[in-house]
């Protein structure tokens, strides 16, 4: 309970706020996400990369990544050819069950949880799955309309990306950022997490339609909020890594679908009434899994 209390009920009432804000206002939650994407969380990248220590955890972290995602696929195209689901409702799924919220729901619990040390390996999961969604979620949702080179493209123009390889430059050639920078960088940091958790509450109110297909609603939130964690138990089992790193692996895979899937599902029309439902539906029941698995983990 104490853990429900002291993680989990912070963070929903952050979230609570931007939703409540966004139910009386009605702001443009695209400018506010600019505002996170373009200035808050290339700052936090940034700096957090560049303070950190690289070494093999990293490349494990990314392998994992991988492995998750494409386990998710792969378990969404028999789930595919069983219930007989169309294109578009298989591409649906993979959008909702490949890409998790890293970002916005992910590094608070991951710092609330466990501790500020846990925070660079958060942000560069949250780094790897932005270009990963930038990616592949553009890929499977416009599959049938040539998206591979479109994808491309929309990685290019993520600032995070930059932001990132600039990080690792400067650390693995010892570059020295002038503490005057780095002061500024860490203060804009600092502002990414609290405003990215305010624009998950906002994306969520703005959801405006929703499809309750039970079948693929049940399939894609057990994928999401139970298989997925189990993936990570797993790897974690079989390969030998840092307890912290373990632990932000497990919670990482355990978050709710990514509320830019939903974007993405609008934009090339892949059932975006489907996917705003499983973010939603996964989003609340996240409340008891993701408290459950704290107990867990801890």
């Amino acid at each position: 309970m104490s853990l429900f209390l002291n993680v989990i009920l912070p963070i929903m009432v952050i979230f609570a706020a931007g939703y409540v804000l966004q139910r009386i206002r009605l702001l443009d939650v695209k400018s506010v996400s600019a505002v996170s994407l373009y200035i808050l969380a290339p700052a936090l990248v940034f700096v957090s990369l560049y303070d950190a220590t690289f070494d093999h955890e990293f490349l494990v972290i990314f392998i994992y990544i991988f492995v998750l995602f494409y386990a998710m696929v792969f378990l969404n195209m028999i789930l595919a050819r069983v219930f007989k689901w169309s294109r578009s409702v298989e591409s649906a799924s993979i959008l909702a069950t490949g890409f998790m919220n890293s970002g916005n729901y992910g590094l608070p619990v991951v710092l609330f949880s466990i501790g500020q040390e846990a925070v660079p390996y958060a942000i560069f999961i949250m780094v790897v799955q932005s270009l990963q969604n930038n990616f592949f979620g553009i890929y499977y949702a416009s599959r049938s309309k040539g998206g591979m080179k479109r994808a491309f493209i929309n990685i290019m123009r993520m600032p995070t990306t930059y932001a990132a390889i600039l990080a690792i430059i400067f650390q693995q050639f010892s570059l020295p950022v002038p503490e005057a920078v780095h002061s500024s960088l860490s203060m804009v940091g600092d502002a990414a997490i609290p405003v990215m958790m305010i624009i998950l509450g906002m994306q969520l109110a703005s959801i405006t339609g929703l499809n309750l297909n039970w079948q693929v609603l049940a399939s894609a939130v057990t994928l999401k909020m139970v298989v997925a964690p189990l993936i990570a138990f797993g790897f974690v089992a079989i390969v030998d890594v840092d307890p912290i790193i373990a632990s932000v692996l497990i919670i990482i895979s355990a978050m709710p679908t990514a509320a830019t899937t939903t974007m993405y599902a609008i934009e090339f029309d892949t059932e975006p009434e489907l996917v705003s439902s499983i973010t939603f539906a996964s989003t609340l029941v996240s409340i008891v899994t993701i408290t459950l698995l704290l107990n867990i983990v801890s």
